[in-house]
């Protein structure tokens, strides 16, 4: 299986109508700075490297980056930690909000692709809280898959906050879904995305063919 670099995995997303981030790919510092203005801050920064899957794990992500020289100084911070791993660029990403969730699939030897949902974190990690379809799905089959989790509550609103867009996230998993059934995709994480009152956006992509 081969990961697909980010700009490639973007390019399918789009062609699925799965909005990410305003982004950019910079090689050195101060071309950081000059996608970050473009975008507008604040931004999060992360390392582009095939040997970096998980990069929180290895701190080569930086959050909240509000002016140019905290551009400057997370950029040469993250090479610095990721030592002799291979580099292709850092991504310079508009910051997103919202509740994390994950979006994801495989293709299985028995059912073939398999598209996945969950919430984010704790929810996903150590509860193991998702639920499964075999792809593709409708909408109407991606809104019962959201409500079948645990965690559900907290999208919908729970304890006086302000429910997230169900129907948007749902849009987002059966385009997702389809995308799985249609395409020679082995693996899929979205993780995170976040959902919010108005949008969903996935912020990380990891592709494997």
């Amino acid at each position: 299986m081969k990961q697909l670099d980010f700009s490639d995995a973007e390019k399918l997303l789009k062609k699925y109508r799965i909005k990410t981030p305003d982004s950019g790919i910079a090689k050195k510092p101060a071309e950081a700075v000059k996608i970050a203005k473009k975008i507008g801050y604040p931004v999060v920064m992360k390392i582009i490297s095939p040997d970096i899957i998980h990069k929180t794990e290895k701190k080569a992500v930086v959050l909240g980056l509000s002016d140019d020289k905290a551009v400057e100084r997370a950029f040469d911070e993250i090479r610095k930690r990721a030592g002799k791993a291979a580099f292709k660029g850092m991504l310079v990403q508009r910051q997103a909000y919202g509740r994390e969730v994950i979006i994801g699939g495989k293709r299985d030897p028995q059912f073939g692709a398999v598209v996945l949902f969950g919430l984010g974190g704790i929810f996903v990690e150590i509860m193991k809280d998702v639920s499964l379809r075999i792809a593709p799905i409708d909408k109407k089959e991606a809104m019962e898959m959201i409500k079948e989790v645990k965690g559900y509550p907290i999208l919908a609103g729970a304890r006086g906050q302000k429910p997230v867009n169900l129907e948007k996230l749902a849009e987002i998993i059966a385009s997702v879904s389809r995308m799985l059934s249609e395409n020679d995709i082995q693996e899929l994480d979205l993780n995170p995305v976040f959902v919010n009152e108005k949008d969903c956006l996935p912020v990380d992509v990891r592709m494997l063919k």
